[in-house]
């Protein structure tokens, strides 16, 4: 375990690298699963700060987006049931979020239909789809997420995609696609 009480300067540059790398991600998932810009700014906040507690058991690479939603997504679910509250990172982070909101709205724009057909899937369908579809996650990332083995993740994400797909009459974009962008069900008359 790593001593926090002494933070030495290899490791602030270790968690300065980490926010700027991943903050944009964990805002964004965040923002697609609360109400309130104000919420979202709590969770990111308090994911880094358990990122910086924990630095020496982040997964180097690319396992580290992973390992960050699911502590945003613990975080998540403490928030929501108004535990903890964030810390002085938390004040920091409030500030530069009010500059960043404005270039980041267009991303987090949700279409309609398909927020409206998310909405109608269960909470472990529509958790698992936006992990993959709004993420980009793999399955086997998804399972890092949740806690679960993959084998568990890739059936789930299937009938999940199924439901999603006899929802909308069509098939969900791909992996890591935004909300935002058109899903196309079928070439209009005249277009062969």
């Amino acid at each position: 375990m790593s001593d926090i009480s002494g933070p030495g300067p290899a490791r602030e540059d270790d968690f300065r690298r980490l926010y700027a790398a991943h903050f944009d991600a964990v805002l964004g998932f965040a923002l697609r699963r609360t109400d309130r810009p104000e919420d979202a700014a709590d969770v990111t906040a308090d994911t880094f700060l358990v990122a910086w507690r924990r630095l020496g058991h982040v997964p180097p690479g690319e396992g580290a987006r992973p390992w960050l939603y699911g502590v945003a997504r613990r975080t998540l679910a403490n928030h929501r049931r108004g535990e903890g509250r964030r810390a002085a990172l938390g004040d920091r982070l409030r500030l530069q979020i009010a500059h960043a909101m404005a270039d980041l709205a267009d991303d987090v724009v949700h279409r309609a239909d398909v927020t409206a057909a998310m909405k109608r899937l269960s909470a472990r369908d529509e958790e698992v789809l936006q992990l993959h579809l709004w993420e980009g996650l793999e399955p086997r990332e998804i399972a890092e997420v949740l806690g679960l083995p993959a084998t568990v993740v890739r059936p789930r994400l299937s009938r999940a995609r199924t439901r999603l797909r006899g929802l909308l009459g069509n098939d969900p974009p791909g992996a890591g696609h935004l909300p935002a962008e058109p899903i196309t069900s079928t070439p209009k008359e005249g277009s062969r």
